[in-house]
């Protein structure tokens, strides 16, 4: 690769980790993932970065059409996207998400966890954009690096936060939950926020 393909390989992957922000995941993974076993833990690891990377993968391919076909705009993605990590933190925050019994039957890994709180609507519409950007075969190879690259960095997080729950036990998870569930609801507001600017703005 060029130059100019390792530039934009590195364009991609702080993008993607910055929407994506695997750090961020660490409290989010273990309040969604409270009451499971460390073995189920890892396996839900594991499955929420393979849906998430197979969702990217989908919207970096065919993603523009996908949109077009159903006359949906980035705008009411990020809406859509917004509303329903709302009803997520609110379920964290009143304390619905903590009953194991309720949970033991839902995988988490695919809806939140893998979309659409690792592939949301910031993360495809970011891959969509670099998608147009990609003029040769380098390009598109340097773009396929960097969102592994990043799907990787997030099973790292999540793998390892494992550890994080043996120190905090039970009642560190609690806590943590609440606080996530504070900070989704932000990240959920804010997303809706800009998709109403948005759609300000085409009105306009």
């Amino acid at each position: 690769m060029t130059g100019t393909d390792v530039k934009f390989f590195i364009e991609v992957f702080v993008t993607l980790f910055v929407i994506m922000d695997p750090p961020g995941t660490i409290p989010l993974f273990l309040s969604l993932t409270s009451g499971r076993t460390h073995r189920m833990r890892k396996r839900l690891a594991w499955q929420a970065v393979l849906v998430a990377f197979f969702v990217i993968t989908v919207f970096a391919l065919f993603g523009q059409s996908i949109l077009d076909y159903l006359g949906i705009t980035l705008p009411a993605m990020q809406a859509a996207g917004g509303l329903l990590l709302l009803l997520v933190a609110l379920e964290l925050l009143t304390g619905n998400a903590d009953d194991p019994v309720e949970t033991a039957n839902v995988n988490v890994a695919l809806v939140p966890l893998g979309t659409p709180l690792l592939a949301g609507p910031g993360a495809i519409v970011a891959t969509i954009v670099f998608v147009r950007r990609v003029d040769d075969a380098t390009a598109a190879v340097a773009l396929a690096l960097g969102i592994i690259a990043v799907h990787v960095t997030l099973w790292l997080f999540m793998r390892f936060s494992i550890v994080i729950i043996r120190v905090i036990k039970d009642s560190g998870v609690t806590l943590i939950t609440r606080i996530a569930g504070l900070l989704l609801s932000a990240i959920a507001v804010q997303l809706v926020a800009d998709a109403v600017t948005a759609f300000v703005k085409d009105a306009s």
